[in-house]
């Protein structure tokens, strides 16, 4: 199935070198493949996947590991954001 990986800020360098353009590249996957599952195949420090989020809407921490995508959904991660 196909899906797209959207990383933000200083997770970009954990794209795969297939990427599209400095934030986003398009994954093939199994099917079942879960969100805990891309965390896990690209290195994603799971720390720093603070706001996830499968086409455009939130997906809570406890949900990450297992929750299933589904062909041709975007998945978007964010680490935390410092400053002031």
């Amino acid at each position: 199935m196909q899906v797209t990986l959207k990383l933000f800020a200083s997770l970009t360098s954990y794209l795969p070198s297939t990427k599209k353009n400095g934030i986003e590249a398009d994954l093939s996957l199994p099917e079942g493949s879960t969100i805990g599952d891309i965390i896990e195949l690209y290195k994603i420090p799971k720390q720093s996947a603070h706001l996830v989020m499968v086409n455009g809407v939130y997906i809570r921490p406890e949900q990450r590991l297992s929750y299933v995508l589904q062909e041709n959904d975007a998945l978007a991660i964010c680490p935390p954001v410092a400053g002031g």
